[in-house]
């Protein structure tokens, strides 16, 4: 047990450090490509793996069940036959409601990092897991102890060192990125919401397959697509799409398979420092003292937040 836990911790060590390394990449590939572009490219190969993964995973269970998985599913799930069209629903629901708001709060993440760095993008974008606790109670009445409340004004201190100027305002790309993780923090309520009425690695290939079609539509209204700038591009969107979108999420169903979930989640919050160094070894970026003690108290608080939640707030990541 203890070795699996350790394997489950490696990779999601792993996990979290591709995810980091990813926002380095997005802003190498703004070189050559605009922004809604970009996103369509990445979604499209992101749909594509994610894809592959739910058919082979449905052929390999259907050898070893000698029935259809999804049918062993609901039938156990919600008891008795009749209800498989009724997961069918919930997955497509799921998938569409999911994927909308997963490409909102990729194009606003994608649209902010032109104008900030990869590091500071990296931690203002974890600042979702501040933001869930905080939605949770104003939508759904859900309860939070005085630690998660510390861990906001902690928080909040925080991104005020990290993004608030010398004219108290945010800047235009560190406003875009607070955008992007207030619908992070939604769609991670989207996915716990869905998670148990359907199919969690169906719904997630649905959800990227809906998230494609959406910014392939909006890249042909705001932008003008070329392959000549996907060519030029390629190296970023192969990263983000492959590497960030479908093997990052594939790897991190299979580790937190194995780890604890609170521990799980405190070590996906690594994603923020990965992207810190990869800005700095990719962008030769420098934060000044301000901003690196703005994210050191911001990563106080994320792992605040995490400690309260011993189910981890990543239930979407089942998907």
């Amino acid at each position: 047990m203890k070795d699996k836990r350790l394997l489950g911790n490696g990779i999601l060590i792993f996990t979290a450090a591709i995810w980091g390394m990813g926002f380095a990449w997005q802003r190498l590939g703004m070189e050559d490509i605009g922004p809604v572009t970009f996103t369509a490219a990445r979604e499209v190969i992101s749909a594509v793996f994610i894809g592959i993964v739910a058919f082979v995973l449905d052929r390999i269970a259907k050898a070893r069940m000698g029935r259809i998985r999804r049918d062993s599913f609901y039938t156990s799930e919600n008891g008795g036959d009749g209800n498989v069209r009724r997961g069918i629903r919930a997955n497509l629901k799921g998938g569409i409601c999911c994927g909308t708001v997963l490409v909102a709060a990729t194009l606003f993440q994608q649209i902010g990092i032109v104008y900030t760095s990869a590091g500071k993008a990296g931690f203002i974008t974890a600042m979702y897991m501040l933001f869930v606790p905080i939605i949770g109670f104003i939508v759904f009445k859900k309860s939070n102890s005085w630690l998660v409340w510390l861990a906001v004004v902690i928080g909040i201190i925080g991104m005020y060192l990290l993004c608030i100027n010398e004219r108290f305002m945010l800047t235009r790309g560190d406003a875009l990125m607070l955008v992007c993780a207030l619908f992070y923090s939604c769609h991670i309520l989207c996915c716990d919401h869905f998670a148990t009425k359907g199919e969690p690695v169906t719904i997630s290939a649905i959800q990227f397959a809906t998230a494609s079609v959406i910014s392939i539509i909006l890249a042909f209204i705001f932008e003008v697509p070329s392959a000549e700038q996907i060519k030029t591009a390629i190296l970023p969107i192969l990263y983000c799409g492959f590497v960030s979108g479908g093997l990052g999420y594939t790897s991190q169903m299979i580790g937190q398979k194995f780890a604890d979930p609170a521990p799980a989640s405190i070590i996906m919050s690594l994603e923020a420092v990965f992207a810190v160094l990869g800005g700095a070894v990719m962008l030769h970026e420098r934060m000044s003292i301000r901003e690196t003690a703005g994210c050191i108290i911001m990563f106080a608080a994320i792992i605040l937040v995490q400690k309260d939640h011993k189910e981890g707030p990543f239930r979407e990541d089942s998907l």
